[in-house]
Formats: structure tokens, C-alpha cells, sequence
């Protein structure tokens, strides 16, 4: 598609300096109408911020929506019942988010007649992609404008020249008085990139974390909480019950105050770089052992350890963008399936960042003290029985140690 042919692009809007940016930048560049979209997902104050900036940049139709409730029940509980972390550390906070935007991108370019839509991800990460995949997903056809792949703006000083030239307003941050991290925040994590997270080898400093305390100043008494469980999802606290949203809302309070969640990775990009960052998860932290431990009592062994061995996939699929593939839907059916019987309570431990399970109890728990008790199990089991167990699973090893003679 030629630019002349853009009428009409739906944008991705923060209202921050890359994307009020980008705004004029299409505009020019295009000679198109430009749509601002801006998704409150649990960042933050800044969302309202971006209507007044929008009003500025000449936009006429501007989406601002609380999407906190669809995030949290449509996204983030199906991901955690199946468990999903990439990179045995990864909770996927940024990549989960990425398809809801999309899909409601494509959404209001339908109703608006608008035949592109554009982001404000760099060539070099991997937002891009998983916008993209989602935007040709739902709607193949339609035009994608990435300016970090089009436009010559190279530098941070590039973009405040391209600021200044078109009266684009720039808060220019007292120093120290805003982290200067690349950061991206929603109900499920904040994340911190760039700056002297770029070297490995430098320890984040403490000033940086937004969300939790340090584990060392952390109270210096452990809080009980206990988590209810419906279909492997947490419906409520403590006895109170909630919705999705405010579930992960107060998880995140309650592990921030206890200093639980931070982590210090290099992860592998789906473009091919590794790449530093520091993310706060508290809430996902807390959700994740606790669902691990509802299982342990509800699932069958077998149907466990398969989703044990579909998880590393599901997670990779996550992390790279392939939330609407077919093989990720045909995933989650399996998942969802196992998840009927997982019904219950767990009990857990907050204490000086660490999560501990100290509880849990289901009425369709599979777990039967007369099978495992070192007491008089009246006859529940026979112990005999595992004689003969243990010689058929072992006639293979026999066969081959003797074919071996």
C-alpha cells in the first residue's frame, strides 16, 4: 500500500514522547487521519494524560478504555493456569498485554474505516512482532506502519530536535526526579530496560523499584493470606471475593509490601539479541505458587506432568507474539480442560520476599492420607502389590544388561 493510499491510522498512544512523536510523524508523512488508542491496563495515572496531549496533536477521534477487568480475566488467568514462564524466570508481563492492544486496534479500525494502524515499537525489540502477528492475525490485509523501521530518527537527541521543530511539548524531568529506564507497567508488572541496566554486570539500584520494597526492609512479620480457587483461577481473598482485575491489584499490594517479585534477568529476544532487564511481578509471583500447589492436590499425575511438558511451548508462543495462533488456542482448550476439577484453597506464607505454601485443601482433592500414611493404613494398600510393579517396569533394564553378556 503506497502512502497516499493511508486515509485513515489507528495509533497506539501513550501520550509520551516517542508516540506524540510518531503522531506527527504520520500526519506528515502520510497525510492521513490519525486515531489515537490508549489502553488502561493498571499503569498508571499517565492515561487520562494522553487525551490532553492527543486534544493537542489535532486528533478528533480518541479511544481511551479501562480495560483493566478484559486483561486480567482474558489474558493473564488463562496464561497462569497453564503455569507459563519463559525462561524459568520470565512471568511474560509485557508480552500478554501485547494482544489485547492489538485486538482492540483492529477493532476500532473497523469502526472507524481506518485501513492502517501503526505502533511505536523499535526495530529491535520484540513488541514489534507481537503487535504485528496479532494486527495480521485479525486482519490480514491491513497496512502496519512501524516508523522506527521507516523514518531517520536514530537518537534520543533526533527525536527532541524533531520535538522542538513541530512544537511538540517535552517534560524535560528534573534529574533524579523520574527513573530514566525504559519502563513498561500494567496489572501484572512493571519493567525496567536501558540505562546502566545495559552493562550486566552493574546491581540495579534500589531508588530504581517502583512496586515493592527491598526484602530487607520488608516487615519483620510474616502475613497469612489464603487464596480461593474456581476452575484454576483465584476468585478470592481471604474469604472476600473479587473480581480478576482486583484479585491481581491486591496480590500486587500485598507482595510489594512484603518485598516479593523482583527479578534481575538477560533474556533471549525473538529477533535474535539477548537482552538485560528488571522486572516487578508480585502479584504473578504469588499466583504462580499458588496454583502450582492447588494442582499438586486436584490434577492427576500424567495430566500434570503434560502440561509440565506443554508449558516451556506455551510460554515461547507467549513471549513471541503468537497469542492467536491456532496451535496456542488448541493449547489453552487442553489446559482449560484440566483445570475443571482444580477447585480449593491455599494457604500461604509472605515473608521478607520469599512465597511459601503452607496449606492447601480441595473437596475434589486426589490426595488420600490411608494410601501415604506410615501408619496402619487398614488395608487401603498392599504393599505386596508393588513387587510385581516394580519387576515388569523393570524386565526392560534386565533384558538389556543380560543381552549385553
Amino acid at each position: 500500500m503506497a502512502h497516499s493510499d493511508v486515509k485513515k491510522a489507528v495509533l497506539a498512544y501513550s501520550g509520551g514522547l516517542d508516540t506524540s512523536i510518531i503522531l506527527k510523524w504520520l500526519q506528515d508523512t502520510y497525510d492521513c487521519e490519525v486515531v489515537t488508542f490508549t489502553a488502561d491496563l493498571g499503569q498508571g495515572d499517565e492515561v487520562e494524560e494522553a487525551r490532553a496531549k492527543a486534544i493537542s496533536g489535532g486528533v478528533k477521534s480518541i479511544y481511551i478504555e479501562d480495560l483493566r477487568e478484559d486483561f486480567v480475566r482474558d489474558y493473564v488467568f488463562p496464561m497462569f493456569r497453564a503455569n507459563a514462564i519463559y525462561e524459568g524466570e520470565y512471568l511474560l508481563g509485557t508480552s500478554i498485554a501485547r494482544p489485547l492492544i492489538a485486538k482492540r486496534m483492529i477493532e476500532i479500525a473497523e469502526a472507524e474505516g481506518a485501513n492502517a494502524v501503526s505502533h511505536g515499537a523499535t526495530g529491535k525489540g520484540n513488541d514489534q512482532v507481537r503487535f504485528e502477528f496479532g494486527f495480521y492475525a485479525l486482519k490480514p490485509d491491513v497496512k502496519v506502519i512501524a516508523p522506527w523501521r521507516e523514518w531517520d530518527l536514530v537518537s534520543r537527541e533526533d527525536m527532541l530536535n524533531f520535538a522542538g521543530k513541530h512544537g511538540i511539548p517535552v517534560e524535560r524531568k528534573r534529574e533524579g526526579s523520574k527513573s530514566p529506564y525504559s519502563m513498561d507497567a500494567n496489572l501484572l508488572h512493571i519493567s525496567y530496560e536501558g540505562y546502566d541496566l545495559e552493562d550486566p554486570w552493574c546491581e540495579p539500584t534500589e531508588e530504581m523499584w517502583r512496586w515493592s520494597v527491598s526484602p530487607e526492609a520488608a516487615p519483620n512479620t510474616p502475613e497469612y493470606i489464603e487464596l480461593s480457587y474456581l476452575s484454576g483461577d483465584i476468585v478470592a481473598i481471604n474469604g472476600v471475593a473479587m473480581t480478576p482485575a482486583t484479585v491481581l491489584a491486591e496480590l500486587n499490594r500485598l507482595g510489594g509490601k512484603h518485598g516479593i517479585g523482583r527479578i534481575d534477568i538477560v533474556e533471549n529476544r525473538f529477533v535474535g539479541m539477548k537482552s538485560r532487564g528488571c522486572y516487578e511481578t508480585p502479584g504473578g509471583t504469588i499466583m504462580l505458587k499458588a496454583h502450582r500447589a492447588i494442582e499438586s492436590i486436584t490434577l492427576d499425575r500424567e495430566a500434570a506432568h503434560l502440561k509440565d511438558e506443554l508449558m516451556p511451548r506455551y510460554a515461547k508462543m507467549v513471549y513471541n507474539g503468537f497469542w492467536f495462533a491456532p496451535e496456542r488456542v488448541m493449547m489453552q482448550a487442553a489446559i482449560d480442560t484440566s483445570q475443571l476439577t482444580v477447585n480449593g484453597d491455599v494457604r500461604l506464607k509472605l515473608y521478607k520476599g520469599n512465597v511459601e505454601v503452607v496449606g492447601r485443601r480441595s473437596d475434589q482433592s486426589m490426595f488420600d492420607e490411608r494410601l501415604c500414611t506410615f501408619e496402619d493404613d487398614e488395608g487401603a494398600y498392599d504393599q505386596k502389590d508393588a513387587g510385581g510393579f516394580i519387576k515388569l517396569n523393570a524386565l526392560r533394564l534386565r533384558m538389556a544388561k543380560l543381552a549385553g553378556k
